[in-house]
């Protein structure tokens, strides 16, 4: 099991992941941006650059680069995406499907979508149903939790992915983790 920080998370998201560790009583490694690189970046562009000249950059430090570190020590790994998550990027996720997007050319890497087919609906029974710890933003509006400059609460009947990087005007709105849910287009 393992987690991002890519040291801008909402205080709440440090703390739930303290409850799950101890809920479970598992380990729970924390992935980080490598120091240097991040270093120089808000060195040179600042820490908010983001809002300026869009989020890529950042996520590509924050996220992609510790994720693609990991997932080059793994054979496979686990997701909590579902379809009705983004129409625009994520109605074709598959179940089972191999990772393009991280896997090395000599390693097959195996990405698995559990909840792919589950709705928010089957989400929230479930967590109901069986007690499951969630992050406490989601009492507050938040649907989609990221980074805490870059994620905030939605209105009611707005949907969820709209709260994320909301001063982007895309529908595509993927920070690069999951990369090869974007269906190419002649300007990418």
């Amino acid at each position: 099991m393992f987690s991002l920080d890519t040291g801008r998370l909402h205080p709440e998201t440090y703390q739930f992941i303290d409850t799950v560790r101890k809920h479970y009583n598992i380990p729970i490694s924390i992935l980080s941006p490598e120091k240097n690189t991040l270093e120089a970046f808000t060195q040179e562009k600042g820490l908010f650059s983001f809002y300026e000249d869009g989020h890529k950059e950042c996520c590509a430090i924050r996220k992609v680069a510790p994720l693609r570190h990991k997932l080059h020590t793994l054979d496979a790994w686990i997701t909590g995406q579902r379809k009705d998550q983004s129409h625009g990027t994520r109605n074709q996720l598959e179940i089972a499907e191999l990772d393009t997007s991280f896997s090395l050319d000599e390693k097959p890497l195996y990405k698995f979508n559990p909840l792919a087919n589950w709705s928010s609906e089957d989400v929230w029974n479930y967590i109901k149903m069986f007690d499951v710890p969630y992050n406490p933003l989601h009492q507050k509006g938040f649907i989609s939790i990221g980074c805490e400059p870059c994620t905030r609460a939605v209105l009611p009947n707005q949907h969820e992915r709209e709260g994320r990087w909301w001063w982007e005007e895309t529908e595509n709105k993927e920070c690069g983790l999951h990369i090869g849910n974007l269906i190419p287009t002649k300007s990418q």
